[in-house]
């Protein structure tokens, strides 16, 4: 298979796992991702596509993988999707009790992104005069390999090399924490945040922030870590607002805490999105122009476009600001890759 897309960053890691698995046409596989068919289910499944063979580039295969054996009426609302589905391709079996986040990111080799080397295994030798930073296999996203992330390390170096400085730094929806470490890299004496609405990526980050030296607490150079969705947390408003905000998640969510995450930046200040595909990025641009941001540069990764976005300085009391205290920023089923 010679292209692979997910509208979901982290397989369910459930032992009752169940994968639907299908072929279908291309544009039906990324019409079905982009639908929102799945945006109202108690718990969504996570959706894979890839391409099947290079010289059939407009015939896909389409995972559909499931935190419970899926009811009929759920398989029957996917395939309404799908007109051309071969039905008799379609298999629904149950899938192995695996960790598949770190089963997907073992072996995986070293990257190199600007002035920052990236390694996963311990053993291997860093790079001379890089900065070097260990991130391990792990059951949370954000290694450095997915052009997401290392998009966001790239956008970082760029805001460095054209002098940008930053005091107050947060990194929603952390991952491994390697976001929050490479910038706290570029600018030591920074305060740093680094949040995640999954326990266990805070504890991944905690154990990466050891491997790497890097102090945990709320002084300058240290990464304070918070268990919290969106910023539906008092630390996370009370220490803002912050000059760099980054949030490498989904687009849905990025579109949804549009208005807090804009709350929580200083006016001038910075903020790096990505997480998204090309084909969403218009959408996720609006949202944050609407609310008072404008688009100061973006880098295309393949697919996998990164954001910088800058607030606008207000000038008297009458602009109108779309936020409120009730407006708490929270979303559900995000992650960071």
């Amino acid at each position: 298979m010679s292209k692979r897309r997910s509208s979901s960053p982290q397989p369910p890691q459930s032992t009752s796992a169940w994968q639907l698995s299908l072929d279908c046409t291309r544009a039906e596989a990324e019409a079905l991702e982009d639908s929102g068919l799945f945006a109202l289910w108690p718990s969504p499944p996570a959706i894979v596509s890839s391409e099947i063979e290079s010289a059939r580039p407009d015939d896909w295969r389409l995972d559909v993988i499931f935190d419970h054996e899926p009811a009929q009426p759920e398989i029957d609302l996917i395939l309404d999707q799908l007109p051309t589905c071969d039905r008799a391709s379609i298999k629904v079996e149950p899938v192995p009790d695996v960790d598949w986040v770190t089963q997907s990111q073992a072996g995986l080799d070293p990257i190199d992104a600007g002035p920052f080397h990236v390694r996963h295994d311990p053993t291997e030798p860093g790079r001379p005069g890089a900065i070097d930073l260990l991130i391990p296999a792990s059951q949370a996203f954000g290694t450095g390999a997915h052009e997401t992330t290392y998009g966001c390390l790239l956008m970082l170096t760029e805001l460095r090399e054209r002098g940008h400085r930053f005091g107050n730094i947060a990194d929603i929806g952390t991952g491994t924490g390697l976001l929050a470490f490479a910038a706290l890299a570029l600018w030591p004496r920074a305060h740093c945040l680094a949040s995640d609405i999954d326990p266990i990526s805070i504890g991944v980050t905690a154990e990466n922030a050891e491997m790497n030296n890097v102090a945990i607490g709320a002084g300058r150079g240290a990464v304070l870590l918070v268990d919290a969705p969106g910023v539906d947390d008092p630390l996370i408003t009370g220490l803002a607002p912050y000059d760099l905000l980054i949030a490498n998640i989904l687009a849905g969510p990025l579109i949804d805490l549009a208005p807090s995450l804009s709350a929580q930046l200083a006016e001038g200040g910075s903020l790096i999105l990505a997480g998204l595909l090309e084909s969403q990025a218009d959408r996720v641009i609006a949202a944050y122009r609407a609310q008072g941001l404008r688009l100061a540069a973006r880098a295309d990764n393949g697919e996998w476009p990164t954001l910088h976005l800058r607030k606008r300085r207000r000038y008297g009391w009458r602009r109108r600001v779309r936020w409120s205290e009730n407006d708490n920023g929270e979303t559900e089923n995000y992650g960071s890759w």
